[in-house]
């Protein structure tokens, strides 16, 4: 299981859990069984290109979300298989999109696609499994569509919304937040809300599931900030400082905007002077010794404990969920995934 989901075996505490997550093991295999099918085409480099970043590994975190809540209710549907599937498509195109955005070199332990190819036809192929996608929910009527394109429309949202920044009269910190929520959030909601509306578990349930997946999408991104300043890429499998040295916004990078004391303006004044060289051409090393100073600042703990915040309101809004094995489970993937970070 911890290989499958990039968790410990904790999440699945006592008899009664373990059951379950053998359960949700074979019922995952089902899904990427799925997943295969609908990721192959009948032409040989686009087969390889869609692909790609799928054979590259990945955790199933919203496809077992998907599994773990419709466990609610009936557990294992037709509907909640094709959703699993229809969302992890998701994602895996918006990985496509991500990265020709971000200029990233790699993802996922391999070379990007971007890179491997061209920015064009990452871009196309991105598309072609968010295409995909649809065509998976649009099997399962009104409500599996609507659900696919308003956590869609969110995601271009909040991609489109980094991409320009903040307007003036925007709090840069809220603001980034938000970013959070739409980009990550909201397909983490819609995958713990889906489970259990698929697999016919009470309204409540699912509405209590949309609040904690969002939320705990908000935690996994500030424990990425913090894994991204790391000391240890090998435990971490990311450079110390990838996000910032390619001029992506961190949380830890806004709390140290935000102050005023002259140390820190200092810092800060550093780490842009030094993207802006990367950006022109010099060794992205230059600012190794900025960002040390950064992982040892205090805007980095208050990331973390931004992060473990919002876990605890994601595990505060199962309380109308019945305790049991599928609640515990939840609240320990919750957790763990802030705990990542430290």
């Amino acid at each position: 299981m911890a290989s499958r989901f990039g968790l410990s075996d904790r999440m699945f505490v006592g008899p009664a859990a373990r059951r379950l997550a053998a359960t949700l093991e074979r019922e995952l295999e089902e899904v990427e069984e799925a997943l295969a099918r609908e990721l192959q085409s009948a032409d040989p480099l686009v087969d390889a290109m869609s692909r790609y970043l799928y054979e590259a590994g990945g955790k199933r975190v919203r496809p077992m979300l998907v599994l773990l809540t419709a466990h609610l209710g009936e557990g294992m549907t037709d509907a909640v298989r094709d959703t699993a599937v229809a969302l992890e498509l998701m994602h895996l195109g918006s990985l496509y999109h991500d990265d020709v955005m971000d200029g990233a070199d790699r993802r996922r332990g391999v070379t990007a696609a971007h890179r491997v190819w061209d920015n064009s036809t990452a871009i196309l192929i991105g598309d072609l499994l968010l295409s995909r996608a649809s065509r998976v929910m649009g099997r399962h009527g009104d409500i599996a569509v609507d659900m696919q394109t308003e956590t869609f429309e969110r995601l271009v949202m909040g991609q489109l919304n980094e991409t320009v920044g903040p307007r003036d009269g925007d709090d840069p910190i809220a603001f980034y937040l938000q970013v959070l929520a739409d980009k990550t959030g909201s397909l983490i909601a819609a995958a713990a809300q889906a489970g259990a509306h698929f697999g016919g578990a009470a309204e409540e349930h699912r509405d209590a599931l949309r609040a904690y997946g969002e939320k705990v999408g908000v935690a996994f991104q500030l424990a990425d900030d913090v894994i991204d300043l790391s000391a240890d890429p090998e435990k971490t499998g990311k450079v110390p400082g990838t996000d910032l040295r390619a001029g992506v916004v961190t949380m830890p990078y806004l709390l140290l905007k935000d102050s005023a004391d002259p140390a820190d303006v200092d810092l800060a004044g550093r780490i842009d002077a030094g993207v802006e060289r990367i950006r022109e051409g010099a060794d992205p090393a230059i600012l190794d010794g900025e960002l040390e100073e950064l992982r040892d600042h205090a805007a980095t703990a208050r990331t973390h404990e931004l992060a473990l915040r919002w876990t605890s309101e994601a595990v505060d809004a199962l309380a109308p969920l019945p305790r049991g094995t599928v609640r515990e489970a939840l609240t320990r993937f919750a957790r763990e995934l802030a705990d990542r970070s430290r």
